[in-house]
């Protein structure tokens, strides 16, 4: 069961223990953290633990979600808190400029910053420098390596306090960071890095295209999923067909209301099905469009058959998937440039063996195959999806079938000991042995 999470922080940063471990320590960069959003990261991060790792976390804002994943109270990272906003603390910010300017590297951040900011002259941009001052000032002098999650602010405040205090870096890129910064920004990051990796081949292969030269540093490594942290499929599921107006199809779709899920087409859709067709909706997770969503659905006169069920934890997503016949989530691009990546929540689908209906594009086909285990359709496209939908929900044999198929390549092609042993290996590489075994063998 999830832990919620306080309604008040500390407001001291420091939040870990005191006594440091033996093991070299790695800082990873978060914009975020704990975010129910990112239990990708959190495994990732407990994982590489369980392998000897010790990890200080830094993270760019306090926690929003309601609850904490198990796997965060599991975590024993040190844990600490930049200033989100450089006047939330204005003291520790002036601290650590004049710590910069007097005792790091500033002469070879300068340069890079003054280049970053005339092509992005933004407040963000300043507090960027800002919270890489407080970082390069107050990082554990034992620590030599950071790695960052996410290419966009967060990989910026990290280059610029590796930059300030010398220290290597690497990162990993996911969906949003990849396609909403500049290519000139990616590219110079990349180049910077001692490695990236990226968990879809269609965001690996826009890096690569950005980086030029410095594209061998950037690998695909797919996050899979630890099966251990989820239950076994159920045996069976009843064969719904949706001709019962008292036992409709059940459909679950978890994920933010934000334009990249495409929830207002998956509205849409859902008003073209047969009004013969009885199916029920529930929708798991926040965000600024559920009240519009809410509205679309009144005007398409389905409002009674949709159930918005808001943050959930984790037993509870869990529980709905067990419960559901259908999993299915549009995603589309955003005006913006936004995209997913492999939305993690399709996987974990796949683990309670539910068939997924979603959509051509991003990472979504590196997983699902149209017919074979799951079906898919053109994004943004509401009547294919809405063929999609009426095709799944009258056919229990087909949703058995899709289902079982999706659980079967998740646990064939999907597994997450293979990602995890590649970046346990790059990271190891970065270790302080690891540099100076490097040097000897140059200087033999």
């Amino acid at each position: 069961m999830l832990a919620p999470v306080a309604p008040e922080r500390p407001t001291d940063s420091r939040e870990g223990a005191s006594t440091l471990a033996p093991t070299p320590r790695t800082a990873i960069v978060l914009k975020g953290y704990p975010r129910l959003s990112e239990t990708f990261v959190a495994q990732e991060i407990l994982e590489l633990e369980r392998r000897g790792f010790a990890f200080d976390i830094w993270s760019l804002r306090r926690p929003t979600d309601r609850y904490r994943h198990p796997m965060h109270e599991a975590i024993a990272a040190r844990l600490f808190y930049l200033p989100e906003y450089l006047h939330d603390d204005p003291r520790r910010v002036l601290r650590a400029m004049v710590h910069a300017f007097r005792h790091l590297d500033w002469r070879r951040l300068l340069p890079v910053f003054l280049r970053d900011l005339r092509r992005d002259p933004t407040p963000n941009r300043l507090r960027r420098f800002g919270q890489a001052c407080v970082l390069a000032q107050e990082l554990d002098p034992a620590i030599t390596h950071l790695h960052v999650h996410f290419l966009h602010t967060p990989a910026s405040v990290t280059r610029y306090a590796g930059l300030l205090s010398g220290r290597s870096f690497s990162f990993s890129a996911h969906a949003k960071d990849i396609w909403t910064t500049p290519d000139w920004e990616r590219a110079e990051k990349i180049a910077d890095a001692r490695f990236g990796v990226t968990c879809t081949a269609d965001g690996w292969k826009e890096l690569r295209r950005v980086a030029g030269a410095a594209q061998e540093r950037v690998e695909l490594v797919y996050h899979g999923l630890d099966l251990a942290r989820f239950p076994a499929p159920p045996a069976a599921r009843p064969a719904r067909d949706g001709s019962q107006p008292e036992d409709p199809v059940r459909l679950v779709c978890v994920g933010r209301a934000v334009e990249k899920k495409g929830l207002d087409v998956l509205i849409d859709a859902l008003g073209q099905l047969p009004a013969a067709l009885h199916w029920r909706l529930m929708h798991i997770g926040t965000g600024p469009l559920v009240e519009a969503l809410k509205a679309r659905a009144a005007r398409a006169g389905i409002a009674d058959r949709i159930e918005w069920r808001g943050s959930q934890a984790q037993g509870a997503v869990i529980e709905a998937l067990r419960q559901a016949d259908l999993f299915v989530l549009p995603s589309r691009p955003a005006a913006d440039g936004d995209r997913d990546g492999l939305p993690n929540v399709i996987m974990e689908a796949a683990t309670q063996a539910l068939p997924i209906v979603s959509t051509l594009f991003a990472g979504v086909p590196e997983f699902v195959e149209n017919g074979v285990n799951g079906v898919l359709v053109p994004p943004g496209d509401a009547p294919a999806l809405s063929t999609a939908l009426a095709l799944t929900i009258a056919e229990p044999a087909l949703r058995q079938r899709l289902g079982g198929a999706a659980h079967a390549r998740l646990v064939a092609e999907f597994s997450f000991d293979s990602g995890i042993d590649r970046l346990e290996t790059l990271l190891k590489a970065q270790m302080p042995e690891a540099g100076a075994a490097r040097s000897a063998t140059a200087a033999g």
